[in-house]
């Protein structure tokens, strides 16, 4: 997601200097903001990028995206301007005082970097209220809850710019178009919001794909107005070797036979379906008479309110995939720790892979208690997946059936 927290890139454009800021406030938002007219032949002032930690008097201690601790000093004649999330031109921007300026907020400072590094006297803010992000956020959220929707890639028709991707039984078809802002996972990331600028190019049949935008009436044709996509691979087996010191565990994948060493970091989401829900799924994986009813059982299993969405393969009754159910029920599921798990287990697994030659992943989804499941489906290759997007902050997570 180059990264979406804290990218700045500095172009100049005939005689004015122009800065493009990527998500500014952490999020998947963009902006351009156009700065004072400068020559042709001028650099970029000195900027840092990131959140307040403290405020004292008429200095700002900021928190770069990239961790690093910065004393900023604040000039009496410095500029400090509040811009709107998902404003584009700082025409728009509202002048404010130090005072205006709170821990939480992000920030953009230029200006002049200290001698050691960790010192910078800012000549001018440019700020977003994290009240402000937040409420872009819910936003953003509802609406991918509301228009989105993905699967995984089945072909791609790149001159008419048409992906088709499979939901479960379901073919839809998502029309770009060249205001579609595509993203995309980089190899070993495992939040949304590290996701990376992309293209329609770099999307391949078997990537998981969410996207939002206007749906036909009959569900089965989207105008895409914003792509998310990502190359995981879903994991299913028991787990041969664990070392809960170093995060990392062995499990032979049941569908390639193959040993596969998993890393499990603090981003990993780690749960276990518990026994009765397990037993639903694995009726629906044989195409059991309780499959349909077992997906509104789950739904109101007390489980609370799901996020999760239907991004994986699978077949299922009542109108919805078993693999899009199974991905909503996880995120509902209390949050457990590798600590949770025994060599001898059975696991389903989300991956992410910087290197696609690699017997190496890092989870993004790691399911216990799924013996039920694998069992229903002896041929090795389990009849429903998890899918990727209940991962990190971002609006994806809430993108609903």
């Amino acid at each position: 997601m180059v990264r979406f927290s804290g990218l700045v890139r500095a172009s100049v454009l005939g005689a004015g200097l122009t800065f493009s800021v990527m998500s500014l406030m952490g999020m998947s938002l963009e902006g351009t903001f156009a700065l004072a007219q400068a020559p042709a032949s001028a650099t970029a002032a000195t900027r840092q990028i990131g959140t307040v930690r403290a405020i004292s008097g008429a200095s700002i201690t900021l928190t770069t995206d990239a961790g690093q601790q910065v004393a900023i000093s604040m000039a009496d004649a410095a500029r400090i301007l509040q811009l709107a999330p998902g404003s584009t031109d700082l025409k728009t921007a509202q002048t404010i005082t130090l005072a205006d300026i709170a821990v939480g907020d992000r920030v953009l400072v230029t200006g002049n970097a200290g001698d050691d590094g960790g010192t910078f006297a800012a000549s001018r803010v440019i700020l977003m209220k994290s009240s402000d992000i937040a409420q872009k956020h819910e936003l953003e959220q509802a609406d991918w809850q509301k228009r989105g929707t993905g699967g995984i890639v089945s072909s791609i028709d790149a001159g008419a710019g048409v992906l088709t991707v499979a939901d479960g039984t379901k073919k839809i078809q998502v029309n770009t178009s060249s205001s579609t802002k595509f993203r995309r996972y980089s190899g070993d990331s495992v939040k949304f919001e590290d996701a990376l600028p992309s293209t329609l190019a770099q999307i391949q049949p078997g990537d998981q794909l969410r996207v939002r935008g206007a749906k036909s009436d009959d569900g089965l044709s989207v105008q895409a107005e914003e792509v998310v996509s990502g190359s995981f691979k879903n994991l299913a087996g028991v787990i041969t070797a664990l070392d809960v010191a170093s995060g990392t565990l062995t499990l032979k994948d049941l569908a390639t036979k193959k040993a596969m060493t998993v890393k499990i970091t603090a981003n990993s989401s780690v749960r276990a379906l518990p026994p009765q829900a397990a037993a639903m799924f694995a009726a629906r994986a044989r195409g059991g008479a309780g499959a349909a009813g077992g997906g509104r059982a789950g739904a109101g299993s007390g489980e609370g309110a799901g996020r999760g969405s239907g991004g994986g393969e699978g077949t299922g009754g009542g109108g919805r995939s078993a693999g899009g159910d199974l991905s909503q029920m996880v995120n509902r599921l209390p949050a457990g720790a590798v600590s949770d798990l025994k060599v001898g287990e059975a696991v389903m697994i989300v991956a992410s892979q910087s290197d696609p030659g690699s017997a190496t992943v890092t989870a993004v989804t790691l399911l216990s208690g799924v013996e039920p499941i694998l069992a229903a489906t002896p041929s090795g290759t389990p009849a429903m997946t998890l899918s990727p997007w209940n991962v990190g902050g971002g609006a994806p997570d809430s993108g609903g059936q």
